[in-house]
């Protein structure tokens, strides 16, 4: 196991909650790159479907790249994952429908300066 992977799962153990409390978005997320699960979540009053790849911190807050694979893409070439601002999501739910990650994510991350916090494999 990655020293960065081992890093990312003591973050993620640590935000663990006691079982009657509803998990975090953060959570969730950590949860869904781990597992390659689909998240469900309400975006600029939307509902989307998002495959997430990794979530990064930008100047202090949190992002996840993800693919939208509702989305009404043209070609598989046009294939790419946005980047969306964790506390622009709402309604956040884990699903238990796997995804396969996108064959050009090289787990870099989208901007010099971005803190990479976890990532598939």
């Amino acid at each position: 196991m990655s020293l960065a992977l081992k890093r990312a799962f003591s973050h993620y153990a640590a935000m663990q909650q006691p079982p009657e409390s509803e998990a975090t978005a953060e959570q969730k997320f950590f949860e869904a790159i781990a597992r390659k699960r689909l998240i469900h979540a309400d975006y600029n009053g939307a509902t989307m479907q998002l495959a997430p790849h990794q979530l990064f911190m930008r100047h202090g807050e949190l992002f996840v790249s993800a693919f939208n694979p509702a989305k009404n893409w043209r070609s598989e070439e046009d294939w790419r994952l946005g980047n969306f601002k964790l506390a622009g999501l709402s309604n956040v739910a884990l699903t238990e429908d796997p995804f396969d990650p996108l064959p050009t994510f090289d787990g870099s991350v989208p901007r010099e300066g971005d803190q990479q916090l976890f990532a598939v494999e």
